[in-house]
């Protein structure tokens, strides 16, 4: 398993994005089960849809949307559990400046996909136990 992170999702259905292209490799890579399926926090769903609502318009935002949540590949986590161990990290972090939604990112990557996160933000590099695929290599 592996955790999609909003920076992978955005930059992929933004061809405007910066990451765009390494995007669409790293996607190409995850839809043919390199890493097996994806897990799709509550808090991530929120992101990728206020950002693409801001950066597109609700068109986009709203297609995205769905197609996310009718994505056979992806399992939605709601994150009303994760509440408590994501306040821990956030709280507790140390060498690192994770938002609150990243900080539950990181629990569900460790308990449930062996620190797999699909993502471009750099602070995850900090984390002890958190693996990042490179867009040119097989992790």
């Amino acid at each position: 398993m592996i955790v999609l992170d909003s920076s992978f999702i955005v930059g992929f259905h933004n061809a405007r994005d910066a990451h765009h292209n390494s995007a669409v490799t790293l996607m190409d890579r995850f839809l043919k089960g390199e890493w097996g399926r994806g897990l799709l926090l509550e808090y991530v769903f929120l992101e990728v849809s206020t950002v693409l609502l801001v950066r597109r318009d609700l068109g986009v935002a709203a297609r995205v949307g769905t197609l996310l949540l009718d994505a056979d590949e992806l399992d939605f986590v709601p994150c009303s559990d994760l509440f408590s161990d994501a306040f821990q990290i956030f709280t507790h972090q140390v060498g690192s400046r994770l938002s609150f939604a990243d900080a539950a990112l990181a629990h569900v990557a460790q308990e449930r996909a062996d620190g797999l996160v699909l993502t471009f933000d750099e602070e995850f590099g900090r984390l002890p136990g958190i693996r990042v695929p490179a867009c040119n290599s097989s992790a």
